[in-house]
């Protein structure tokens, strides 16, 4: 079939017309274990009942504005967000991408207003990923996402990922930001270690720089608590939101402390879309039910459960897969074939993975997965492995 679509995308041969938890059915009847929830989006899984009704109500309501008026929802949804963080303000978004475009904006406003506009460099980390717009891809750096785009956003620097020797070396009073990813999504599900996360805010606090944690893919609840960084017992001056806030419907946020945003006044930035009634409606139901402390630690349950299956499937096909990492359903496993092997073996046994980088298959079931689920999802892997072992 001939697409209209623009080809940017390697697109599996398979379209769903419906979802059901932690299942996607395709046109053709035939159900797919999802155990990547669209990229850790659908957090709550597939048609949960209780968006569709968040959803309904407001739709039968009133579904767009803009932000030339109060938006009853958006306060409700950014109160949310503040009183389970360390914020104390948000910004609506659309998307991760745009919240990323809105902290580097938020960084170079705040030393702009400090009276020192010339401090504007950023350190990010090899292998990190924040987006694909034009500042997005700048601070990522990576080669395959800036070919051809140049000439890129100035002011970034990256260094090696978990180097802290190299961090110490390169950050200043000059440096205007530390931005990085908990654990990496893209980059191959790697977790920055909670000592080296706390040793990047004293860096931090020590030379004024702000730190600006992106949350997109590690955030609200995939990790077992709310947000990842909070393992380290540390707080963010900048962080962005997105994925899983929406539950599947599109939504981000930036939330920052009230000196990080204190160069943000009227005018400084908008969006038409950003923090429709629509969308802010399923976001503060998802928050409701997320930070509930129960549902987090069922979370947790599950997500001890599935890592020990794992080790077991590690173990049983050492040709196919070298180890398991990450936390809690925010899992990877490091592969000795490429990920995209495992992936395409899996849509054979009707289970959906995503492959990352350093050579890493994703593992991000909606936090709703039941342990049956789980078994059968580890049944499944295995079967798939099978197919490549030798």
């Amino acid at each position: 079939m001939n697409s209209h679509v623009l080809p940017i995308y390697n697109r599996a041969p398979i379209a769903f017309e419906r979802g059901e938890g932690s299942w996607a059915i395709a046109t053709d009847g035939t159900r797919y274990l999802d155990l990547g929830a669209g990229i850790a989006v659908n957090a709550l899984g597939h048609a949960n009942p209780e968006l569709v009704a968040a959803l309904t109500e407001q739709a039968q309501r009133i579904w767009h504005v803009s932000n030339l008026y109060q938006i009853p929802e958006q306060e409700k949804l950014a109160e949310l967000l503040v009183a389970n963080t360390f914020a104390d303000t948000a910004f609506i978004t659309n998307s991760g991408t745009e919240a990323a475009e809105l902290a580097i904006k938020m960084v170079r406003k705040y030393w702009s207003e400090q009276g020192d506009p010339e401090r504007i460099e950023i350190l990010t980390f090899e292998g990190a990923f924040h987006g694909r717009s034009t500042g997005a891809i700048a601070a990522s750096g990576s080669e395959k996402m800036v070919q051809g785009f140049g000439p890129l956003m100035p002011g970034f620097r990256h260094l090696p990922w978990g180097d802290m020797a190299a961090l110490e070396a390169a950050i200043s009073q000059r440096t205007a930001a530390v931005m990085l990813e908990p654990v990496q999504g893209e980059g191959g599900i790697r977790p920055l270690p909670d000592a080296d996360l706390r040793l990047i805010r004293e860096l931090c606090d020590r030379t004024g720089a702000l730190l600006v944690l992106d949350e997109v893919q590690s955030g609200m609840g995939r990790t077992g608590r709310l947000f990842a960084h909070e393992y380290a017992g540390i707080a963010p001056d900048i962080m962005m939101v997105a994925k899983g806030i929406g539950g599947g419907f599109p939504l981000g946020a930036v939330l920052a402390t009230e000196k990080a945003a204190s160069g943000m006044g009227a005018g400084t930035h908008g969006s038409t879309y950003g923090g429709n009634p629509l969308a802010c409606a399923v976001g503060a139901k998802v928050m409701q039910i997320i930070a509930a402390p129960e549902f987090l630690a069922e979370v947790n349950r599950k997500a001890a459960l599935l890592r020990q299956k794992l080790e077991g499937l590690v173990a049983a096909h050492p040709s196919v897969f070298e180890s398991v990492r990450g936390q809690g359903l925010m899992l990877g496993l490091k592969c000795r074939v490429a990920p995209t092997e495992m992936v395409r073996a899996g849509y054979a046994e009707h289970v959906l993975t995503v492959a990352a980088a350093d050579n890493t298959l994703r593992l991000l079931p909606p936090l709703i997965i039941s342990d049956e689920e789980i078994a059968e999802a580890v049944v499944r892997l295995d079967r798939a492995a099978g197919r490549l072992d030798g």
